[in-house]
């Protein structure tokens, strides 16, 4: 990758999760939380409906910079506050719009800043992954 300045914007992507995603992630990751799938069950615990796996949604999240270095071995590191759940209502599911910026550049690495919303809310803050530009 050349040519690449703090300020450049990664394309974005929507990112769409139903019961079914959850489900298989459930199966993949051995997590199979109450609040995953129950939806009475998340409810009487306060929370607004099913709510997607948080390892689900950062993994989601840092899939368009997957995309634009062409390589999952290229993030070198990876973090994120989780700042809402996001509800995966059983009629439909729901969107997560994903957006990235190159935060930082230092030689052959970069700091990219990522945002996730769902329904309007950011569901993290302070996600943020380091990239090495060049393939290993």
């Amino acid at each position: 990758m050349t040519d690449i300045n703090a300020g450049d914007v990664i394309p974005g992507r929507t990112i769409h999760v139903d019961r079914a995603t959850l489900i298989r992630y459930a199966g993949a990751s051995g997590d199979f939380n109450t609040i995953h799938w129950d939806e009475q069950f998340a409810k009487s615990v306060g929370l607004p409906d099913v709510i997607a796996h948080g390892m689900w949604t950062m993994g989601a999240a840092i899939q368009p910079v997957v995309d634009w270095l062409g390589d999952a071995g290229r993030v070198t590191s990876y973090s994120v506050r989780f700042s809402a759940p996001v509800p995966v209502p059983s009629d439909g599911g729901a969107d997560i719009e994903v957006g990235a910026t190159v935060k930082a550049v230092d030689g052959e690495t970069a700091t990219i800043d990522i945002t996730a919303t769902s329904g309007e809310q950011k569901v993290l803050v302070r996600a943020r992954a380091t990239v090495a530009l060049k393939p290993a």
